[in-house]
């Protein structure tokens, strides 16, 4: 296979796609891209290491992803709110970070490229993610997102950068997050409550006051908002105890 991909203003081949990861055995395989793109990446460890050092500048580590429940490893605490995003996204299935290097061939050498994470899908595709921020994105970087996405063109799977996101969302997903356990959704019976009471749209708190004691109720309440059998706008404003809460559509506990 051999594209010609346009990135900045300025053309350079990128010819016969490899791809190199780590088996499940802990065994690095490197095949083309079109021999690979079965392999379930969602399910691999990384195929590089996160360093961690005195001084350094950016912020890496694990996020337990309830949706595995394992860890996926962040490099940045921009990468940690998108690794959370998946995690909250009742369309992923699975996902992991660094699960391969992408080779492509520029003049006479290769280059290569890890993308941030690889998710599944409920419907079975593939989403490719890199995060970087819109203003933190050096030429040689945008080349590297180009070619990635003509990659995943070649094979179906979606491409996405992301970059920072809205910081409502992010505090909102943030502090719901501190509730993904399913250990706080364990009482069953304050779940089961809770989906009466907002059957009907009411504020987060005057919900819950129906339900019980807060100290008991709210942690299954917000342990329902991260799984989105509720809901609430999660856009417009950070939760508060006058948020309107309703059950989602098409939710079950």
């Amino acid at each position: 296979m051999s594209t010609q991909v346009e990135a900045d203003g300025e053309d350079f081949g990128a010819t016969d796609f490899e791809i190199e990861f780590v088996d499940a055995a802990g065994s690095r395989c490197r095949g083309s891209l079109a021999q690979c793109w079965a392999v379930a990446f969602e399910e691999l460890p990384p195929i590089r290491g996160f360093g961690w050092s005195r001084g350094q500048q950016h912020f890496p580590g694990w996020w337990w992803s309830a949706t595995t429940d394992r860890h996926v490893g962040f490099e940045s605490w921009l990468e940690r709110d998108h690794a959370m995003r998946l995690d909250f996204d009742r369309e992923v299935t699975a996902f992991s970070s660094q699960p391969f290097w992408l080779y492509w061939q520029v003049g006479r050498g290769w280059r290569r490229h890890a993308p941030d994470f690889f998710a599944r899908l409920v419907d079975g595709g593939g989403v490719v993610v890199d995060v970087r921020a819109d203003d933190r994105i050096p030429d040689k970087d945008a080349q590297a997102f180009a070619v990635t996405a003509r990659a995943c063109e070649e094979v179906g799977w979606a491409f996405r950068r992301l970059g920072v996101m809205d910081p409502v969302l992010a505090a909102n997903l943030r502090w719901l997050s501190r509730y993904r356990h399913p250990r706080n959704g364990a009482r069953t019976d304050v779940v089961d409550q809770l989906v009466q009471v907002f059957a009907f749209p009411a504020p987060l708190m005057a919900g819950a006051a129906r339900v019980g004691d807060p100290l008991v109720v709210l942690p299954a309440l917000f342990h329902l908002l991260w799984q989105q059998v509720l809901a609430a706008d999660l856009d417009a404003a950070v939760l508060a105890g006058s948020s309107v809460v309703r059950v989602a559509s098409g939710s079950r506990p």
